[in-house]
């Protein structure tokens, strides 16, 4: 259909990329179905389009499908350079960290053509080392277990044409440890070539003759069921059992179409005429042979020839890793050089930093034994001005008492004077409650009908003046015969306050009265009443107490 349509009218439309790209596209797909390149000129104008372009994967492409092409006219020389053209296209336009997926999968495919190459040259070394750089870009494209195990086996292969058999037998047994099943082509191929393996280290005839065969019974397909009659008979002839080795050389010979087989075939038939005494037969055997096989000196011109590209492709690979190496390493020594210049300054600003530290640090001890003197100097200057301040209490406190002293005399004399004039003067009023202070007290208790435990805030315009207080004092005084003078004396650790207050409650007024009186808080009132009932000895209402030591005061 692409073949068609590239010879078409609608191909005109195409712009010079897409013509180029659909004719290697029409050689791969020749190529994938078994088809000869029929668009040979096309072709190599596509491989030198994507040349001129430098576009690097569809180049390497080109030249793969281009080498095809040679290998297929059996032009191996030609061949060969164009898959090394295509390898050296790929590693020389991408790096290696970039030769995965589809890339990798190209790589692989590359080298495996090149391995099969050498591998029918029996040029084993270099085919060992396509099948390795095969083996790696499998691994890297995750490629299938039969795809991997395919590989091993060509590796296998290459070391069992070198005689190293231990090697042969490790990359074989490596082969199928990767498959997952035995129903394929690749575990035929890997049983067969382990039997002729075995053979070769003389483990027996028979179990790899055994195995060849049961191999060729799996089969049905005729070309890979003569592969496996043409490695039976080339043991039985080397074993001398010619009647069994015709038996199978026979239809290899008649059948294969692989020339290359066909000739091996027709090599082992000769070889048993011979020795048989048919020069006959031996002779049209060794004129087929003549006729198909190329001269000794063709043949050995065209491995040189082939191993010269092989080793211009080492060389460059191995320039390549140079450059790369040579890459690596200059950038590594900008690096170094960049990074010493770094340590540099990291170094003198490091030595610059420790000196300004040890300059700062000198200082500090410097501005630490200033602020120790000080401190000293404080401490003294404190101890001084608390030895002013000591003497300046004691003096005070001296005063203090003395005035304390004063004023105790001087309330004294009030007392006495007021009882004197209490005495001289008639009595006033009736009882105590009907004294004007004590009427406006109990007057304001009325009014403002206070609650316990109130904030006495509430009540400032029931607050009582120090002079009212004075005045209460003086009313007890005079109605019951120094009322609070006795109290004190009789009752030496109640304070003037509380001396207040028990006028307060000789009133009978409670503690919420007293507290919104004096502006006191509630509780203040009340602990005052219980540390004053404490000093009276009393359970009683202090009211009831207080009342009772006027009374009998007064009775007195």
């Amino acid at each position: 259909m692409l073949q068609e349509f590239a010879s078409s009218a609608a191909a005109d439309s195409l712009d010079e990329f897409d013509g180029h790209y659909c004719q290697v596209l029409i050689s791969e797909l020749l190529y994938k179905n078994y088809y000869r390149q029929s668009n040979r000129k096309d072709l190599l104008k596509a491989v030198d389009y994507f040349d001129s372009i430098d576009d690097g994967f569809l180049a390497a492409r080109a030249h793969y499908i281009n080498g095809v092409g040679y290998y297929e006219r059996d032009s191996l020389i030609e061949a060969c350079g164009e898959y090394l053209n295509a390898l050296r296209m790929m590693e020389g336009h991408f790096e290696e960290k970039v030769l995965v997926g589809h890339k990798a999968r190209f790589m692989t495919l590359t080298y495996n053509r090149l391995g099969d190459l050498f591998s029918a040259q029996f040029m084993q070394e270099p085919a060992i080392y396509c099948c390795k750089k095969s083996l790696d870009y499998d691994r890297i494209a995750q490629a299938s277990p039969d795809k991997i195990a395919n590989t091993l086996l060509q590796l296998g292969k290459q070391f069992g044409k070198l005689k190293e058999y231990d090697s042969a037998a490790y990359y074989f047994d490596e082969a199928l440890k990767q498959l997952p099943d035995t129903n394929n082509l690749v575990f035929r191929d890997l049983i067969s070539a382990r039997a002729f393996l075995y053979y070769q280290m003389g483990k027996g005839v028979e179990p790899s003759v055994n195995d060849l065969r049961r191999m060729a019974i799996q089969t049905t397909d005729e070309t890979e069921k003569l592969n496996r009659y043409l490695t039976i008979g080339s043991i039985y002839s080397e074993e001398v059992q010619y009647d069994s080795a015709l038996v199978y050389l026979t239809p290899v010979f008649e059948n294969m179409e692989d020339a290359a087989r066909q000739r091996i075939a027709a090599r082992y038939l000769y070889e048993i005429f011979q020795n048989q005494g048919d020069t006959l037969k031996a002779a049209q055997f060794s004129m087929y042979i003549a006729g198909n096989t190329v001269s000794e000196g063709e043949s050995n011109a065209q491995v040189s020839q082939l191993n010269e590209l092989f080793q211009q492709h080492l060389q460059w690979e191995q320039e390549r890793a140079d450059a790369e190496r040579q890459g690596k390493i200059r950038v590594q020594r900008n690096r170094m050089i960049v990074a010493t210049g770094i340590l540099a300054v990291l170094a003198a600003l490091t030595a610059w930093l420790l000196h300004r530290r040890k300059m700062k640090e000198q200082h500090e001890k410097a501005n630490q034994q200033i602020e120790v003197e000080r401190e000293a100097h404080r401490l003294e200057s404190q101890k001084l001005e608390a030895e002013r301040e000591a003497h300046r209490l004691e003096k005070a406190s001296m005063s203090g008492r003395l005035k304390k002293s004063n004023q105790e005399v001087r309330e004294l004399k009030d007392q006495i004077k007021r009882q004197e004039e209490v005495n001289a003067k008639p009595q006033q009023a009736e009882s105590f409650t009907d004294e004007p202070i004590c009427r406006l007290i109990m007057e304001r208790v009325h009014e403002g009908q206070f609650k316990a435990q109130m904030d006495c805030k509430l009540y400032k315009d029931a607050a009582l003046s120090k002079e009212q207080v004075m005045a209460l004092r003086d009313a007890a005084d005079r109605h019951f015969n120094l009322f609070t003078v006795r109290l004190a004396k009789a009752y030496p650790n109640l304070t003037k306050n509380d001396l207040d207050y028990c006028c307060l409650y000789l009133l009978g007024l409670s503690d919420a009265d007293i507290s919104a009186l004096m502006q006191r808080a509630y509780t203040t009132v009340n602990d005052r009443g219980r540390k004053m009932k404490a000093i009276f000895g009393a359970e009683e209402p202090l009211s009831v107490t207080l009342r009772g030591f006027a009374e009998e005061s007064t009775s007195n």
